[in-house]
């Protein structure tokens, strides 16, 4: 077995006992001791590969939802990026309640907001291509960081009111936005201001 097989396991072994212990208690009550014990490993294994929790954390939804968002055609394949987001959303509800009651709705955005804004930015420059329009590197950082926002804000209503929220219109909504309102907002960008 190779060092990064190796690596691998050892990092999905972590995520499994941080899940399995998310749901017996809250994340900020978690210690790096138990997931060692849990693991069977020394402490040093734990921080040859993560910082601390939260970095722990960050991985398995870089590894369970973003890396899997990217392997999409975003442009093209949007329903399909909207429904996985969903079924990941319902799926892992536990586990993003679990650390949106440590780290709070400020810090839960912006731990969503990090990894969503490239995925935002892919869409983005898909329809500017496809409108064959050019953003000014400023208007599209805006745009990027005005639809994540909102994304993370909504993400965040959806795992912690699911039994609330009608997964169909969700769906249908978010897919409404990014196939209408983006390419509008990007058509409006090449405008030139009101002065």
């Amino acid at each position: 077995m190779t060092h990064e097989e190796i690596s691998a396991r050892t990092k999905t072994a972590f995520a499994d006992a941080l899940k399995k212990l998310m749901a017996q208690k809250p994340l900020d009550k978690i210690t790096v001791k138990e997931l060692v014990e849990y693991c069977n490993v020394n402490r040093k294994t734990f921080y040859y590969h993560f910082s601390d929790i939260n970095d722990l954390l960050k991985w398995i939804l870089e590894e369970e939802a973003v890396e899997v968002v990217k392997q999409f055609d975003l442009h093209s394949n949007f329903p399909d990026v909207t429904n996985f987001i969903v079924d990941y959303v319902e799926s892992n509800a536990h586990i993003l309640n679990c650390a949106y009651n440590s780290l709070g709705r400020d810090e839960m955005k912006r731990f969503l907001s990090k990894d969503f804004f490239s995925i935002v930015e892919s869409i983005v420059i898909g329809y500017e291509e496809q409108l064959g329009i050019h953003l000014a590197a400023d208007f599209r950082q805006l745009i990027c960081t005005f639809y994540v926002e909102g994304t993370a804000g909504l993400i965040i209503d959806w795992f912690q009111n699911t039994k609330r929220l009608d997964r169909a219109t969700v769906v249908a909504d978010l897919n409404r936005i990014v196939e209408s309102a983006i390419p509008a907002v990007i058509a409006a960008g090449r405008r030139e201001p009101f002065i």
